[in-house]
């Protein structure tokens, strides 16, 4: 009871610090924007998405409480971002309509889900549905953009601020599910429950 109650502030205040982490995003594509310009191209795509892939994973890094390693998530990320924002943006030949940023972010999704998925700590359950989930939120990120009137025809290399804020609620509430944050004190009751037992 008192374990429960205890836990349910500090999974809010992770889950809200890894959404305030959207701020990551326009950072993230304003770097790949000035590194590689319009994803009109195919080496734009892949220069613009491993720089913006780079500063999300830091952001993201950043953000997770420690549960993150940055000399795997960040590596992971830009490799993902590049190569999956290769592959997006070469099927739908760069068109920013509705349906084509929606496929460009499955797409993306794909490809960054899987990296990402390997460079998850050890302990975490279930590490499948990371990749599982990333093409449909990558996906739902360019849909919420493109509904919100965001000027995606600039052919930005990630989506913007709505997309970013929906992606963070709903990947921290599955980071939270996989890899649940542990205070460091946490392995203080368990030695006192082995103690209580002995």
């Amino acid at each position: 009871m008192n374990e429960t109650a205890t836990s349910q502030p500090v999974f809010l205040r992770t889950w809200l610090l890894w959404i305030a982490g959207f701020v990551a995003f326009p950072i993230a594509g304003i770097a790949g924007d000035l590194a590689a310009g319009r994803v009109n191209d195919a080496l734009a795509a892949l220069l613009g998405g491993v720089v913006t892939g780079a500063v999300l994973g830091t952001g993201q890094v950043l953000v997770s409480r420690r549960r993150l390693d940055p000399r795997r998530w960040i590596p992971a990320t830009a490799i993902g971002m590049g190569l999956g924002l290769f592959l997006g943006a070469v099927v739908v030949d760069y068109g920013t309509s509705l349906g084509d940023l929606a496929l460009m972010g499955f797409l993306t999704g794909i490809v960054l889900g899987a990296a990402q998925t390997l460079a998850l700590p050890a302990q975490t359950h279930r590490r499948w549905a990371w990749a599982a989930a990333l093409p449909f939120l990558w996906a739902l990120g360019w849909t919420v953009t493109t509904l919100g009137g965001i000027s995606v025809e600039d052919q930005f290399t990630i989506y913007g601020a709505y997309g970013a804020v929906t992606f963070s609620a709903l990947s921290g509430l599955l980071l939270h599910y996989l890899l649940p944050y542990r205070a460091e004190a946490g392995p203080a009751p368990t030695q006192e429950r082995l103690e209580t037992k002995a």
